[in-house]
């Protein structure tokens, strides 16, 4: 009786097979649409707008480990690669886009694309005038690229890197890329440090050694990264703050003795903790006893005794 019930709500799929058949219905692969797309945003008959539009539905691909492989072996690398010297401000922003996604946790495609070139060409994006956009996405694939990649951190370094962020964050207008900047040094610094307390096995024994070759912090304390990142304070915004407090906070170790001469932030840290306390008890008086606001304050508490 149920299989009865059930045949009367479905067709067979024999039949749904044939009706398939009949609207000449066929479902590309991933792979074949990848090519589709190459093919169209490599094409010297395609416009600005349908490379463009090429380039947004492969951003969609890439995300996924294989398909970035599949891309890789496609050549299309390359051709972002390339298109990141373009004199198109939307097609460097979305080659940068599509980059970003497919470096994203892939070690094949970070050591591509490093021998390709695209480091240097990323860090001439941030450190020319660009359009914000442009910039925004550049630091994108920047950041993929950096995370979970040593060897690319200490190319990042010897090419002047740091040096391109820190002019970027000295300039007025690009305070959402400064936020993003704090995130990648946090992410970076934090890295290093967890592997370092992590467990140690053979592998992850030559993974310290890579590491232990990537300069950072000796180079952020050099170019006076404990003075600019504290400024970021100043910005309203909640999420600024707390990514802020964050860095300031693994910076403590190295910039302690700077940060305890520095009279603004001993001001801007007593003005958040008051606001922050009124924040939070109005959390509590809601019933939210571990709120956002609570742990924001808790850090700027432990900040303030740390100093």
């Amino acid at each position: 009786a149920r299989e009865e019930e059930v045949r009367k709500k479905f067709r067979p799929i024999e039949q749904l097979k044939e009706e398939f058949e009949k609207l000449n219905m066929k479902m590309e692969t991933d792979y074949e649409i990848m090519v589709k797309l190459i093919s169209k945003f490599n094409s010297s008959a395609s416009t600005l707008d349908e490379k463009v539009a090429a380039l947004y539905d492969l951003e969609y691909y890439v995300h996924q480990v294989d398909n970035a492989k599949d891309f890789l072996s496609m050549g299309g690398l390359r051709l972002l690669i390339e298109a990141l010297n373009s004199s198109e401000a939307a097609l460097k922003e979305h080659a940068a886009f599509v980059l970003g996604a497919a470096l994203s946790s892939n070690p094949k495609v970070q050591i591509e694309a490093i021998e390709g070139g695209a480091l240097q060409k990323l860090l001439v994006i941030l450190a020319t005038e660009q359009p914000l956009p442009v910039r925004k996405k550049a630091l994108f694939a920047l950041s993929s690229m950096l995370r979970h990649f040593p060897y690319a951190q200490q190319q990042f370094l010897k090419l002047g890197g740091l040096q391109v962020l820190r002019s970027l964050f000295r300039q007025k207008g690009m305070e959402t890329l400064h936020v993003r900047v704090v995130t990648l040094l946090y992410d970076l610094i934090m890295e290093k440090m967890l592997l370092e307390d992590s467990q140690h096995g053979e592998q992850m024994e030559e993974k310290i050694q890579q590491y232990q070759q990537v300069r950072l912090v000796p180079a952020v304390l050099e170019q006076g990264w404990c003075a600019l990142v504290p400024n970021l304070l100043a910005m309203p915004e909640h999420d600024t703050r707390e990514k802020v407090l964050k860095l300031v906070g693994v910076l403590m170790a190295f910039c302690r003795e700077h940060y305890r001469g520095d009279p603004a932030l001993g001001t801007a840290l007593s003005l958040l903790r008051s606001e922050y306390e009124e924040l939070a008890a109005e959390e509590q008086r809601e019933g939210d006893k571990d709120g956002y606001f609570r742990e924001l304050l808790s850090s700027i508490n432990t900040i303030i005794q740390e100093l």
